[in-house]
């Protein structure tokens, strides 16, 4: 495991590990009840691999007939394939201090650790490795891909204990990180909320060589704010101060329609890429927006 300016690890608090404990009894719940035949069915492995040559039988796909074998026989054999199910799943995690805004019961930063929970258990359910990178404006910490339970609790902690040193966010750093650390493609989830500078180059790349899915958290507030009068409004990474009269409907359209442009230039972005998108709330529950992406995947692999 690597960390930005390689930090040493420190003893984890008793408080996180309770909170792993907790989400990972939710997650696990989740996964054996609702995701993990979906993720097996959507994420099938990278092909098929050869296994031995059986002769036919009725019902069998005529396309799948050895016909060396059959010659040498005299009767007709067919390929039997099995599929290579080994993956690599990746989750490329935002910790910047913009994840800590919630106006709810639940901020940003606790609906990624527990999303990215009930993905990387999937991914493990399914005998597949899983890698996570956390960033914020730099690369806060990278664990290389590997297999098994007590792997996936070590990234739900580092998820949850992660205390980001940078400022802002980038994704560019990331997705660089990933074109030279994973030879072969994987599966790369980009969990954020895409209040990022311009990262069109480096996902380009990263689109080409990886199957990658953005997954956007947001808090409603951030497009609605209440009318609540003069507020003073903190930016959590710039540290910039700005009081706002919400109060106006001027203002709180102006709000609404700059989020609404920022958000059509990501799904420009992403279409151009090939790249999903899974749009996910703090006041409403992840597990719909998932069950539809990947109802929109089996639909698309059904197709001729």
């Amino acid at each position: 495991m690597t960390r930005a300016g390689g930090t040493p690890d420190v003893a984890i608090p008793p408080e996180i590990l309770e909170a792993v404990r907790r989400i990972e009894i939710r997650a696990r719940r989740l996964v054996e009840e609702t995701f993990s035949g979906e993720y097996h069915s959507v994420f099938r492995g990278r092909g098929m691999q050869f296994r031995e040559v059986r002769e036919y039988v009725p019902g069998d796909d005529v396309r799948t007939i050895d016909w060396n074998v059959t010659a040498r026989a005299g009767a007709p054999f067919v390929k039997v394939f099995d599929e290579e199910r080994e993956l690599t799943l990746v989750l490329v995690a935002d910790v910047s201090r913009s994840g800590l805004f919630g106006s709810g019961p639940r901020d940003k930063a606790e609906v990624v650790a527990e999303l990215c929970a009930v993905l990387a258990l999937a991914a493990v359910a399914n005998r597949d490795k899983v890698g996570l990178v956390l960033f914020s404006d730099r690369i806060e910490l990278f664990v290389p891909p590997r297999r098994g339970r007590g792997h996936v609790l070590r990234l739900i902690r580092e998820l949850l204990a992660a205390r980001a040193a940078g400022r802002g966010t980038d994704l560019n750093a990331p997705l660089q990180l990933l074109a030279s650390v994973l030879k072969r493609r994987a599966t790369v989830f980009l969990v954020s909320d895409f209040w990022v500078p311009d990262f069109s180059a480096s996902l380009r790349v990263a689109s080409r060589r990886h199957d990658c899915v953005a997954v956007r958290v947001r808090d409603p507030r951030e497009a609605d704010l209440p009318a609540a009068g003069l507020v003073k409004w903190v930016d959590a990474e710039s540290g910039r101060t700005l009081l706002v009269d919400s109060g106006s409907e001027r203002t709180r359209r102006e709000l609404a329609a700059r989020v609404a442009r920022r958000d059509e230039e990501l799904g420009r972005l992403l279409r151009r890429q090939r790249v999903d998108l899974v749009e996910v709330t703090t006041d409403r529950s992840y597990v719909e927006p998932l069950q539809a992406f990947f109802a929109r995947r089996e639909r698309r692999r059904g197709r001729p």
